[in-house]
């Protein structure tokens, strides 16, 4: 089988170490095992420069492989591969490394699309702005039950619940300092002023 790659690496990530064969042509195959802190990663860099690696294959196991991508993306072609891919390709062998580097330099290996570090930042951002949004939502949800629960009627008389309005009675709520006849004048809109008094009535 044609070789497509001199000099490669594979990459065993686990959650505390990395494990890396590296093998090709002027180069006798070894392995050694790193651990996953950012300067242990550095130091793999420079052994597999070093080595002149120029492509490293790694599955993509949960999240661990992330840290280890980042390190070494600027310098070497990284190829992520799926777990499943790697052990439906003939000639695998049970050293996971091993058998990495070995299909990596036979180009066995299809890669998973991995967007540029800008995109990636940019989707975490959106996903995490997703999760606060969901978050507020589900804290909104709750306090509308609560105030369902204690038959005060805020949601019957104001558009809103957590308008300026609803968050002043609210408010004014939780410190005690409402009564049925202050009510109104918390109130922003004809609407409101005309039935704040009734949310009190319990």
């Amino acid at each position: 089988m044609d070789i497509m790659v001199e000099r490669g690496a594979g990459l065993d990530v686990h959650q505390e170490t990395v494990v890396a064969t590296i093998d090709g042509q002027g180069i006798r195959k070894a392995t050694q095992t790193f651990g996953t802190f950012t300067g242990e990663l550095e130091r793999l860099r420079d052994w597999l420069k070093a080595n002149g690696i120029t492509h490293v294959a790694m599955e993509s196991t949960g999240i661990y492989w992330k840290p280890v991508f980042n390190i070494l993306e600027a310098d070497f072609e990284v190829i992520l591969v799926n777990a499943q891919h790697i052990k439906h390709v003939p000639g695998r062998k049970t050293d996971v490394t091993d058998s990495e580097c070995k299909l990596l330099r036979n180009g066995l290996l299809r890669g998973s699309f991995i967007p540029p570090s800008d995109i990636r930042e940019l989707r975490d951002l959106t996903r995490y702005r997703r999760k606060l949004t969901d978050a507020m939502s589900a804290e909104k949800n709750r306090v509308q039950k609560v105030l369902e629960d204690a038959n005060i009627k805020i949601s019957s008389v104001v558009s809103d619940t957590f308008g300026v309005s609803g968050t002043a009675i609210i408010e004014a709520l939780l410190a005690g300092e409402l009564t049925a006849e202050e009510g109104p004048v918390l109130s922003t809109t004809e609407c409101c002023y005309e039935h704040a008094g009734e949310i009190f009535h319990l």
